[in-house]
């Protein structure tokens, strides 16, 4: 008995079933089947669709790097504590609070002392150098006065500054000094490596940063904006135009503003310009990711002042005070601006302290900072304090990380070596070679050229005119003519199909539109990227000449411009070969200029090493660009027993047959890679190293010892791949061994990221597509003139969407209505007017391709017209749009299985009679020919096929090649399974690949649809009655049987997919990949209307499909003949009752879900050190370190915040604590009162405002409004932005800023209905802050305030934890991230009753690093544990009936319904939907506004009162209750 497995894989989903073969191989029953999901978050999932591949893990690393970052930051910090301390450069407050004895470096207690500031006695902060303050006010009285007037607060931070400048001719203080060294450690700059250049020139654009100054805005009457913006023609100060739109006046006049200009550039970097001469330039506001043009343009104002960074910021300070300095005038820098200050400024106080110049003080220090590194003590003795202080603590740049081990493994060469301790001979795998090294860009090339084929278009072969014949050999007839095209080729950097046919030699002039590459027509392909663009340079370089650049040179140079990464390090570099290459010191200069700016190359690598092409080069050159003695020594004996049929065991049999045409050594040049592969290495070029797994444990020790993490380029994939691998052990130690797989991947899954968001464009075009014909039928419907309508009929969708697309395939620009169509024809829901208009515009578009009739709408849907197959499906199945028109339904018939062009040909002119006693006549060829290429000019697929008359290999070939990469990663694995004995192939034979097109056809035909109808309608009618209606469907008798008949609303359809809304469905598709056989593969694929197959169609057609025998009458000679004809209906089922048993199987699956609990587990760290004098690699032996794998919270931190606010009180409160009380008058009056009875009087100041009947000034004051401070309280700043409603600014701290922020947003407000409605989106838009700022010290009240652009914002602490115990992190605190509440415990009493809460996941990190059990065993209440949950688990909700009885749950029909997967929780509440379920029909109204449910779906029982715990294994069997 052999066993099938099918397996459909999704992005998220892995389907299987399990059918049996009887011993005559014929199908006979389903064993099993299932449905196991990875849960994936919707924005995950759409990000992936949109070819955004951002994962967990990838955002996991990415907050990794950051706190590496900072981790580095604090290291150096310590050093530079320890270093200071040393040289005693430290203030005494700030050195006690640094541990310099144990923990070196760091601070006591976590708590962070402030540098320049010492907290006095009475707990006050005071700046410590306030003489350099002072210092610093003289320049301030001298060149702004205001500012210091009548003692206005200057910052003391901006001490820093003045130091900074001051130290640069000026002695300063050792611990001023030591201030100015810590703040260099803090902002450092960025180092850049080679290549991050800051201006961009890609794909013709140039992007640059702008500040101009504005100096004219102009209103532009005669343009109409949108929603009652209006246009504005901004002129800046370099004579630029800016146009843009605004809802408010743009106060821009004078004022400077920041721009991001791209501008379309030639390949020289020249602007381009438009039809009017202006040059093509965009102007945008910069965003956060264009730092590095802010950087490019700081960088240029840093030098152009002449001044270091320190000097300029305190310059511009004395001269605008409101400058802001932090993202404001200081962007990020390159690193070398700080170090060259630095520098200048420790050269400068050697002069004034002699400690800089002590050299035993020096050795001092370095022993500090390197007790037992004596090696690098050594190292450094020569240095000074300067050097060493910038080289080695502050500037100090780790190497990069080498990243070879991510490079694969060349699958021919290995490095054999003889093991010194087991003296055996060993091996290490070779790297692939980088794919812009100049062996490789040649390999590449040679196979591009010995695979190309130039293809005429249309060719008159014989009498017969013939499509897409090769010609190559008319254009390329010699091997002197390819040497010929690869010295062309070689100095290219890419080839298009254009300029190819222009190559010289083809001499093809104005008919290169008649002939076209076997490659794609609209792609570039490169060729020798690396040779054209060295020469390119080395051409710009000057008076070098060409032959400079020879291979030996060629090679070197690459692998300078390869692997040296620093800007510094590069220039050397190039020097030093310039030098050994004995150029003049005037080239040397040209020559460093022109490759100094040469990105680097990417690190991108083929699939063999430098050591495999080399032996495959040999035999893959040809011409005088081959020679016998370049050919290796082995591959010599090889080939020398070939030629001779010497016997030899390692040549296999099957490389003798590839070889067997290679008669003698000169015919072993120019060959193909997979023949100069047999030849070498005797496999395949793809083979590599084939698996085959004799047990399923074979699985496990792939996927724990050999299995590389990231090896597939894409994570999401990779999860997938992995848990298939996982299912396919389970099942295989379930069921058995399979004798074979078939497979079907998701679109997605094996496409890249362009090809799926292109994918993800079509299918949200089709989707609007489908939407707008169901409303045009539905419009169509109430129109008397039109015949035959059913607006439910998929076939009438089908014929209407055909006809739309026809008559748009004929819009063009120069139709008066082609504005208005082309946006209806975009839609998903026109109006009603626009679908009146769209209707009145298709009528009589339309015309029959082979007669050139009209067809009416109005007639479309009767009997007259039939959609026709241009291929019939009798010779090629094809039923894509692309093979689908209208015609005359007699034509139709009369055509019967001949291609459109061979059917015109053989019937030229010919009369037919289409019923009524009307007539059409056919095209003649030339006409047929004409009409095709004019009116199909919008479909080139469609018109190609109109125009064929024979199914050319090719185009059948196209269709069965799948070599996409995922694609053939996952069958390579798979065929480890089924791969029999002495089968080397890596892809199995006994591994069957099934398409969508194959499973939804024979879905069709085995009756599935109908079955899955079944299975979901009771969801549909659940709607029903939630809504009251009858909507999603109603019940019908059809053939006897009543049904429900399923119907979703169309204004509900968009979006919606009810194969979707059940995970089961991927069960149901596995069934049928594991029922198509390799004959329904071939017929479906068309691998049978090729010329080579073995099995004709037509025989298989009569294996697989019902066929019924038609009459048809025939008029020849005048005479009417009666001929039978066979048509093809469904596909034959696997066995009689396989729908039945289908049905029986998906009612009864259990899904399984993937879940990851993980929330911590044991880091093993690694370190370099010396051991018995030998640099090592050892474990962590001291210790414990833990990696959370689980975001523990959101990224904002906030910091406790005492906020005062008023409440109301009694009298009798507020007298207890009357300095508090708000109105001044009242708590003077209470203050006298209290001095006139002493402190104890607050009785008789009671009595005293009862007797005046708590009257104070005539005003009630018994109840009276106090001051209190809120401590529960966390806040942190946020940008402000247009979502700052008058609410949202009320949670602002600075209670003075909230009067500026209402008092601006009023301005905006507007009264309607005697209701204020405000508008934030203008008044904190980016015009908005702008006119805020502007008016600033209005809307303080005439008072200076500097400019508004971030806020603190404060919220209670609820949910929010602190960051730590100690020190400054037990102020500060967090909110968990969204989706960590992961444990979920059910508690019950000893009376039974449960309880419930949801455990927090920083308390789970704590419990599971002690090895305990996530949840606490016992709740606050003593209660005993019962179970935890997790969202992905599985509990089951006994009903009424079954409770308190033993229920057998599996194929337990009525049992599948009352299964819940978690979904979430919170607090005591859990949420759970209906395990099977995998979108709701309706958002928000199937199941709640949470689309989850806290009730069972048929009892409305509590799920969490009564749900018992379910556990499954990967296959949904349930193993634990």
């Amino acid at each position: 008995m052999n066993k099938i497995l099918g397996l459909d894989l999704g992005t998220n989903s892995i389907g299987w079933a399990v059918v049996q073969k009887d011993e005559q191989g014929s199908y006979e029953k389903i064993i099993n089947a299932g449905s196991r999901i990875i849960p994936m978050d919707a924005e995950t999932m759409k990000n992936f669709n949109n070819g955004i591949t951002q994962t967990q893990t990838s955002e996991r690393t990415r907050l990794r790097g950051v706190r590496r970052l900072l981790e580095r930051s604090l290291l150096r910090r310590e050093r530079i504590h320890r270093l200071l301390n040393t040289m005693n450069y430290l203030p005494p407050h700030y050195a006690e609070k640094i541990d310099f004895v144990n923990r070196l470096g760091k601070f006591i207690g976590e708590e962070e002392p402030k540098y320049a500031y010492m907290v006095d006695e009475d707990g006050k902060f005071q700046f410590i150098f306030k003489e350099s303050f002072n210092e610093m006010l003289k320049d301030f009285q001298d060149k702004q006065p205001e500012l210091v007037l009548n003692n206005k607060k200057v910052p003391y931070d901006w001490t820093i500054y003045y130091l900074r400048k001051k130290a640069l001719d000026r002695a300063i203080s050792k611990e001023e000094l030591g201030w100015i060294i810590l703040q260099f450690n803090n902002k450092r700059g960025y180092y850049q490596l080679r290549g991050e250049e800051d201006e961009t020139l890609k794909e013709g654009k140039k992007e640059e940063y702008f500040a101009l100054k504005v100096i004219r805005v102009e209103a532009d009457s005669s343009s109409a904006g949108k929603k009652g913006e209006v246009w504005y023609n901004v002129l800046l100060e370099n004579g630029w135009i800016y146009r843009r739109t605004s809802k408010i006046p743009l106060d821009w006049e004078g004022k400077t503003k920041e721009f991001i200009v791209t501008t379309d550039v030639d390949e020289n970097g020249n602007a381009l310009k438009d039809k009017e001469g202006k040059e093509k330039r965009k102007f945008r506001a910069p965003a956060e990711n264009d730092w590095t043009l802010l950087k490019k343009k700081t960088e240029s104002d840093l030098v152009k002042s002449g001044k270091t960074v320190g000097t300029y910021i305190y310059d511009t300070l004395l001269s605008s005070p409101d400058q802001k300095i932090k993202g404001g005038l200081i962007r990020t820098i390159e690193r070398k601006f700080y170090k060259s200050e630095l520098i200048a400024i420790l050269n400068k106080q050697k002069e004034f302290h002699s400690e800089l110049k002590d050299k035993t003080l020096y050795n001092k220090c370095v022993e500090e900072l390197y007790r037992s590194n004596e090696s690098r003590r050594l190292s450094l003795s020569n240095y000074d304090f300067t050097r060493f202080i910038t080289e080695d603590v502050i500037f100090y740049q780790r190497p990069l990380k080498s990243k070879k081990s991510l490079i694969e493994n060349c699958s021919f060469e290995r490095r054999y070596y003889l093991d010194p301790i087991t003296k055996e001979l060993a091996y290490a795998p070779i790297k692939c070679i980088a794919k812009s090294h100049p062996l490789f860009q040649e390999f590449r090339l040679w196979q591009f050229i010995k695979n190309l084929r130039i293809i005429e278009r249309e060719k008159i072969v014989g009498d017969k005119l013939m499509f897409d014949q090769d010609v190559t050999i008319e254009f390329l007839p010699t091997q002197n003519d390819y040497v010929i095209l690869f010295d062309w080729l070689n100095e290219h950097k890419e080839i298009d199909q254009k300029a190819l046919l222009k190559y010289q030699a083809f001499d093809l002039k104005k008919n290169i539109d008649k002939y076209r590459w076997n490659y794609v027509e609209n792609k570039s392909y490169p060729c020798n990227e690396t040779r054209a663009l060295l020469k390119t340079k080395l051409n710009k370089a000057g008076n070098i000449p060409s032959e400079f650049l020879d291979n030996d040179t060629l090679e070197s140079l690459w692998h300078i411009l390869y692997s040296v990464e620093d800007k510094l390090e590069i220039e050397k570099a190039l020097t030093s070969f310039a030098t050994k290459k004995e150029l003049s010191e005037e080239q040397t200069v040209a020559f460093v200029e022109q490759f100094i700016n040469i990105p680097p190359f990417k690190k991108e690598y083929g699939s063999y090493s430098a050591k495999a092409i080399k032996k495959l080069l040999q035999l893959m050159r040809m011409g005088s660009r081959w020679s016998e003695n370049e050919i290796a020594e082995s591959t010599k004996g090889r080939i020398q027993k070939l030629i001779d049929g010497e016997c030899d065991e390692s040549i296999k049999t099957r490389t003798r047959d590839k070889a067997l045409k290679l008669n003698e050594i000169n015919d072993f040049q120019g060959l193909p890679l997979w023949l100069a592969s047999y030849i070498v290495y005797d496999r395949h070029s793809e083979s590599g190293d084939v698996m085959k797994w004799e047990t399923p444990e074979d699985i496990d020790y792939y996927l724990k010892h050999v299995f590389k993490q990231h090896g597939l380029r894409n994570p999401i994939v990779e999860v997938v791949v992995v848990e298939t691998l996982k299912v396919v052990k389970d099942l295989w130690k379930t069921y058995g061994s399979f004798s074979e797989i078939h497979i079907e991947l998701g679109r997605e899954m094996k496409n890249p990221a362009d090809k799926r968001i292109r994918m993800t464009n079509q299918n949200v075009e089709n989707e609007n597509t489908n939407l707008r014909i169901k409303a045009l039928l539905a419009e169509l419907a109430n129109q008397k003139d039109i015949e035959g309508v059913r607006p439910y009929s998929p076939s009438q969708h089908e014929i209407l969407k055909i006809y739309e697309e026809g008559v748009l395939n004929m819009l063009t620009k120069e139709d008066p209505d082609y504005d208005t169509i082309s946006k209806i024809s975009k839609m998903a829901l026109p109006s009603s007017s626009d679908l009146v208009r769209y209707k009145c515009w298709l009528e009589q578009k339309y015309r029959s391709p082979y007669t050139g009739q009209v067809i009416p709408l109005a007639r479309l849907f009767t009997s007259e017209y039939e959609i026709e197959h241009i291929i019939p499906q009798s010779r090629y199945f094809d039923d894509s749009f692309s093979n689908k028109v209208i015609c005359e339904s007699a034509v139709n018939k009369d055509k019967d299985n001949l291609l459109a062009y061979e059917y015109i040909k053989q019937n030229e002119g010919k009369i037919i009679e289409i019923g009524l006693g009307k007539k059409v006549k056919l095209f003649t060829a030339d006409s047929y020919t004409e009409f095709v290429q004019s009116n199909y000019v919008g479909s080139v697929a469609k018109k190609k096929k109109l125009l064929m008359d024979t199914i050319p290999d090719s185009f059948i070939e196209r269709q069965l090649n799948d070599s996409r990469y995922i694609s053939r990663e996952i069958k390579k694995l798979l065929s480890s399974v089924v791969r029999e004995k002495d089968e080397d192939e890596a892809i199995s034979k006994n591994v069957i690949v099934c398409t969508g097109a194959i499973t939804d056809k024979l879905k069709r035909d085995w009756g599935l649809n109908d079955i899955w109808n079944t299975i979901i309608y009771p969801r549909f009618e659940r709607l029903n009655q939630l809504t009251n209606s009858d909507k999603f469907g109603q019940w019908e008798n059809k053939q006897g049987k009543k049904v429900f008949q399923i119907e979703m609303p169309l204004e509900l359809q968009k979006g919606f997919n009810k194969k979707r809304i059940d995970h089961r469905h991927h069960a149901m598709d596995a069934i049928v990949i594991a029922c198509a056989t390799r004959s329904h593969v071939n017929y479906l694929n068309n691998e049978s209307a090729h010329s080579k197959s073995k099995e004709k169609r037509y025989d298989l057609r009569r294996k697989l499909r019902r066929i019924e025998i038609l009459e048809k009458q025939e008029l020849k000679d005048g005479i009417t003949i009666a001929k039978k004809i066979e048509v093809a209906k469904e596909f034959y089922k696997p066995w009689p009752t396989f729908t039945q048993d289908a049905h029986e199987v998906l009612q009864s699956i259990i899904v399984s879900f993937k879940q990851n609990l993980r929330v911590v587990n044991k880091a093993t760290n690694r370190y370099e050190c010396f051991v018995h004098g030998k640099k090592e690699i050892v474990k962590q032996s001291k210790g414990e370190s833990w990696a959370i794998r689980k975001p523990m919270h959101k990224d904002t931190v906030s910091a406790a915040v005492s906020l005062r606010k008023i409440k109301t009180v009694r009298l009798s409160l507020a007298i207890d604590d009357w300095a508090n009380i708000v109105d001044k008058t009242l708590r003077k009056e209470i203050g006298l009162l209290y001095s006139k009875y002493g402190e104890n009087g607050s009785k008789n100041i009671i009595k005293y405002f009862k007797d005046r009947d708590n009257k104070h000034n005539g005003l009630d004051v018994s109840k009276v409004n106090v001051y209190y401070f809120d401590n529960d309280c966390a806040a942190s700043r946020v940008t402000l932005d247009d979502t700052f409603n008058s609410t949202k600014i009320e949670s602002i701290t600075d209670t003075g800023i909230q009067k500026i922020l209402l008092k601006h947003l009023s301005s905006y407000n507007e009264i309607k209905e005697n209701k204020i409605i405000e508008h934030p989106e203008l008044a904190f838009s980016p015009d908005g802050l702008d006119i805020l700022n502007a008016n600033i010290r209005e809307l303080n009240n005439g008072k200076f305030h500097k400019p508004i652009k971030k806020v603190r914002t404060y919220e209670t602490l609820g949910n929010k934890f602190a960051v730590g115990q100690k020190g400054n992190k037990k102020k500060k605190f967090v909110e968990a991230a969204k989706g960590t509440n992961l444990f979920f415990a059910v508690y019950s009493s000893e009376d039974g009753v449960r309880s419930y809460q949801t455990i927090p996941l920083n308390e789970v990190a704590e419990r599971q690093k002690q090895g305990l059990i996530p949840v606490p065993e016992k709740n606050a209440n003593n209660d005993r544990l019962l179970f935890w949950l997790s969202p992905g688990d599985l509990v089951y909700v006994p009903s009424i009936e079954e409770e308190g009885r033993i229920v057998e749950i599996e194929n337990n029909l009525n049992c599948i319904f009352n299964i819940y997967k978690i979904v979430s929780f919170t607090g005591n509440r859990l949420y759970a939907i209906q395990a099977f379920v995998a979108a709701s029909i309706v958002d928000k109204v199937e199941y709640s506004l949470l689309n989850k449910v806290e009730f069972s779906i048929n009892e409305n029982r509590s799920i969490k009162q009564y749900c018992i715990k379910i556990k499954t294994d990967r296959l949904g069997n349930i193993f634990k209750l």
